[in-house]
């Protein structure tokens, strides 16, 4: 951005210049109505170059915003995902081994680059049931059951960092994926 206003501000003051240049040459021919045209087809075709550089140049910046913006949001949605497999492998294999402890350590460095504070918060108070879990290395049913809450809170953490709506929408979100996760544990 700061490059981006000297950028403008070198801009303006040559178009300035410039046009005082012009303008002076304009005066200065009044006896000479086709050379005025000439003077003033010049003053045309610099402002049009001029603008069309402007409106090239913001243009640019936005689709390199929107590009930065797509990557980020692939890069989240694919670790967000791959942790959720990864969670669901602990809970289908019923153990949690210390090389699964390690994978987790790693997911969560990566996760702690690119998540919201939000996510972060919801992420944490899902570690902490984890590592309560994995204290005696298997999952029990129940602790199976806490998993899934854990994770379906963090779910819904993860949508609105993925597809941010409103707070009162992301209340809705959580009930109803609590609501979802205890439906079938019952």
């Amino acid at each position: 951005m700061k490059h981006s206003t000297k950028y403008l501000l070198i801009s303006f003051l040559t178009f300035i210049v410039g046009y005082s240049y012009l303008r002076l040459a304009y005066n200065t021919t009044n006896e000479m109505p086709f050379v005025q045209e000439i003077v003033l087809v010049v003053l045309g075709t610099i402002v049009t170059v001029a603008i069309t550089a402007a409106l090239l140049s913001k243009q640019s910046e936005v689709e390199i915003e929107k590009e930065q913006r797509v990557k980020v949001f692939d890069l989240k949605s694919k670790l967000y995902f791959d942790l959720i497999e990864f969670i669901e492998e602990l809970l289908k294999n019923e153990i949690i081994s210390e090389k699964d402890m390690t994978t987790l350590e790693f997911l969560t460095h990566k996760i702690s680059i690119i998540a919201n504070p939000s996510v972060l918060k919801s992420y944490n108070s899902f570690l902490k049931i984890v590592a309560k879990t994995a204290k005696d290395e298997k999952i029990t049913s129940l602790e199976s059951d806490d998993l899934s809450e854990g994770l379906a809170l963090l779910c819904s953490e993860v949508r609105y960092d993925l597809m941010p709506k409103g707070d009162q929408q992301l209340e809705e979100v959580k009930k109803t994926i609590l609501g979802n996760i205890r439906s079938i544990n019952e």
